[in-house]
């Protein structure tokens, strides 16, 4: 799972047992392998990951009681422990969600209540500051109680003058008495207009005295004792009193996590879809990331389709993008979140930068190329960005794995309620407007100068100086050095590549560039590769010993082959999940059942018999958005990736397996495909394909091909006996999302088709699935036994999260 920022104010959804999304709960029995156990916040985050991977119209309260259910249970059982703290704050968030998806001005009052528990059992706890200040942006834009809201604003700088966030309140109140005098003079505020919402002020209000809390100023009563818990060091004069809860109103009321128990509603209205969203604009909801040292991958979580400007900002780089047409969620409304993982990306800043356009910030290393682009089901922008190759060879460091570490907040000073364990190296955790006829072009592919080798004097002293975020964000586009990827807004895909730069090297590419090669025969005539079966006593029983690598199947040697990689990790995903069953075959047969089995059968059979690291994206019935499991292979940099998938048609005789891998193309029958396993439209899925034209290494794409051969070749021949009518339907190349992006060569396996009654009845026999697996891993080690050899494994199977 990846770092979240998701509706959590400027506090962190983090995942701190990130790789815990992925983890399994348990594996088929004949499967079995050893897994640590969840922990009650692994579980509660893995719910939540699979919530947010739903569109909103597909939720119910009944889902979001569920979620939250397991976050109470964290701090019910064990008030003490290091992740309580978060795990209020993610009950106060996901009532705030459910609020504004259900119109619920109930849960948008219990998420308040909520927040102000945390503040009072959890003084020192670093999400007060943004606990406070959440409130107020709820009132104001969500319970459109203006009073409430400068009440809270004022409380915050009261309490927390020096804070990071008190620009916030500040610039929040100024907004609030521009629509007071507007009102006074017979005006109504404007609601969309151009100018900055992020403005810098440099004193704090003082006209107004402090507002006492009005009638819907929630109060908490604990469910159980205060937990003392150490209060931070003094470092300025933000820091909390100890009780800083707000003078009560007479009347108590019961604690937050009582008042929000739907226990009145039906069970209809609790199974009950949400109700068409009304004419606001759609929030921003949450940012995802997944970073390594030479590459990341952001996930913009929306509530629909926007129109979104990209643009870089060169000394030091910084890549932004206007979200037109969107507001932030008010969780997340001046986030400033520093990452601490060591990786290629720096920083996350996102802002309200006018009333309609919401901005969000990438601060990275140098860029050599970014690419975008949109996805539905749910609405969420996806950003690739790989790093420049330097003109020396880089340090050693970047050789090592790395060991992702959660990021922190941007207000550092205070630390937090309990140190955060970092996740381990396999992963980090770390609705409709139609656009115009200009925007759905294909994407725009520009070349953009070579960076200044000095920062502009402008952009160093606004990156460097103290409290400058709000500034910094709202000058970007001012800039006299920036360089726009697009012309106007658009949804279509955008790929923008740096002149006079060129990709950073994996970090096996660069490891083997410092060893050894073994001698290179001649290259012989193009011909069948020979067998990975090796009877070396040096390799395990199909383990092939160290060699040379051989020529592609068309006589070719890239640079995989020519540099001697071996193959050390794999990473085999199980196609679909959690509510996305996938294609259902006759008799209640789903997909998502039937590739899990084969998966974690194929997964054993490379580990015992290869002696590969195996990754798994899920090993239980665990929904996993498409852009996580290829962020899942890079950030555990895999060496191979395998999807495993089943095919359906209308026409229920057709029959056959086949194996893709990542291309542009114009077969309308894989573009079809495509367009079904990526859950997007016909339009989408040919911008997909002008993307991947655009931002596809060749190298890449050779492996890739070859590799899918290996293994359709392989697949076809194990399932052909005793199976008449089956069909070698070959290999093919689309634009399949859960390959875009991915750093190794990948492939998408595509085992039978499910809605063909007779390939239904096979899938429902173990024995065929084992089948289905073996042949699988031959196609594997076919292919590795064409490289130089495989790195012996140093730890056992695992999912993203072992």
């Amino acid at each position: 799972m990846p770092l979240s920022y998701r509706s959590g104010g400027r506090t962190l959804f983090l995942s701190l047992a990130s790789a815990a999304l992925f983890c399994a709960l348990s594996c088929w029995p004949a499967n079995a392998a050893p897994h640590q156990p969840h922990s009650p916040f692994d579980k509660a985050q893995r719910l939540r990951e699979a919530l947010e991977g739903r569109p909103e119209q597909q939720r119910t309260r009944r889902d979001y009681e569920r979620v939250m259910s397991a976050y109470r249970a964290v701090y019910h059982g064990d008030p003490a422990s290091p992740k309580a703290d978060a795990s209020i704050l993610a009950v106060a968030d996901l009532l705030a969600e459910q609020g504004r998806v259900f119109q619920d001005e109930k849960s948008l009052q219990d998420a308040i209540g909520q927040y102000e528990f945390l503040r009072k059992q959890y003084p020192a706890s670093r999400y007060r500051f943004s606990a406070l200040l959440t409130e107020g942006e709820i009132y104001r834009r969500d319970l459109e109680d203006r009073d409430e809201a400068k009440a809270t604003f004022q409380q915050f700088l009261k309490l927390y003058p020096q804070s990071p966030l008190a620009d916030e309140a500040r610039q929040e109140l100024k907004n609030i008495q521009k629509e007071e005098v507007a009102e006074k003079h017979g005006k109504r505020p404007a609601q969309h207009t151009t100018a900055p919402v992020i403005e810098a002020q440099t004193a704090p209000p003082t006209s107004a005295p402090l507002a006492q809390p009005s009638k819907h100023k929630a109060v908490v009563t604990p469910v159980f004792p205060s937990v003392t818990q150490p209060q931070p060091q003094q470092t300025h004069t933000a820091q909390v009193p100890p009780q800083p809860a707000p003078p009560a109103p007479a009347v108590q009321q019961p604690a937050p996590e009582q008042t929000s128990e739907p226990s009145k509603l039906s069970e209809a209205a609790m199974n009950a879809p949400p109700p068409p969203r009304k004419g606001k604009l759609p929030l921003v909801t949450g940012v995802r990331h997944w970073s390594t040292p030479i590459y990341t991958r952001v996930a913009i979580d929306l509530q629909d389709e926007v129109q979104y400007e990209a643009t870089r900002v060169p000394g030091p780089d910084r890549i932004f993008f206007d979200l037109h047409g969107s507001k932030l969620s008010p969780e997340l409304i001046g986030k400033s979140v520093e990452v601490t993982d060591d990786g290629f990306l720096k920083r996350i800043r996102v802002a309200q930068f006018s009333n309609d356009v919401t901005r969000v910030v990438l601060d990275v290393s140098n860029v050599s190329e970014y690419s975008a682009f949109l996805l539905p089901n749910p609405w969420r922008l996806i950003i690739d960005v790989h790093g420049s190759k330097p003109g020396t060879m880089p340090a050693p460091s970047l050789i090592a794995k790395q060991q992702p570490q959660p990021a922190t907040q941007t207000p550092a000073s205070n630390p937090p309620s309990a140190p955060a364990t970092p996740p381990p190296a396999a992963t980090t955790p770390s609705t409709v407007r139609k656009p115009s006829a200009r925007t759905t072009s294909a994407a725009n592919t520009t070349q953009e100068p070579a960076p200044s080798p000095q920062p502009t004097p402008q952009a160093t002293a606004d990156a460097a100086a103290p409290g400058s975020t709000l500034k910094d964000i709202a000058s970007l586009d001012r800039q006299p050095n920036k360089v726009k990827a697009t012309k106007h807004p658009t949804t279509a895909p955008v790929v923008q590549s740096v002149s006079g730069t060129s990709p950073e090297q994996q970090p096996n590419e660069l490891e083997a560039t410092n060893q050894p090669q073994p001698a290179v025969p001649p290259t012989p005539a193009p011909a069948k590769k020979a067998s990975s079966k090796n009877n070396s006593p040096a390799a395990t029983p199909d383990q092939p010993a160290i060699h040379a690598a051989v020529p592609t199947a068309a006589g070719e040697r890239s640079m995989v082959r020519a540099l001697g990689l071996k193959i050390g990790r794999i990473v085999v995903d199980a196609g679909h999940g959690g509510h996305d069953s996938g294609t259902l075959g006759p008799d209640g047969i789903e997909e998502k059942d039937v590739v899990l089995d084969v998966a974690l059968r194929l997964g054993k059979l490379l580990k015992q018999r290869l002696g590969a690291d195996v990754i798994y994206t899920r090993d239980d019935d665990t929904f996993i958005p498409l852009e996580t499991r290829t962020a899942i292979a890079n950030k555990a940099q895999a060496d191979l990736f395998i999807s495993v998938h089943a095919n359906s048609s209308s026409d229920s005789s057709a029959r056959g397996v086949e194996t893709y891998y990542l291309n542009f193309t114009t077969s309308a029958d894989a573009l079809e495909v495509a367009a079904r396993e990526n859950a997007v439209s016909d339009q989408s899925i040919h911008q997909l394909s002008d993307l991947v034209k655009k931002i596809t290494l060749q190298d890449k794409i050779s492996e890739s091909r070859e590799f899918a051969a290996d293994v359709q070749q392989s697949l076809y021949s194990g399932l052909e006996d005793g199976n008449p009518g089956l069909k070698d339907r070959g290999v093919k190349k689309a634009p399949f999302v859960v390959l875009i992006g991915a750093n190794m060569p990948s492939i998408l396996a595509e085992i039978s088709f499910l809605t063909n009654p007779d390939d239904a009845h096979e899938l429902r026999d173990p024995e065929y699935r084992e089948r289905i697996a073996e042949s699988l891993y031959r196609g594997v080690s076919r292919y590795v036994g064409s490289l130089s050899g495989v790195r012996i494994a140093q730890s056992n199977i695992h999912t993203s999260g072992n």
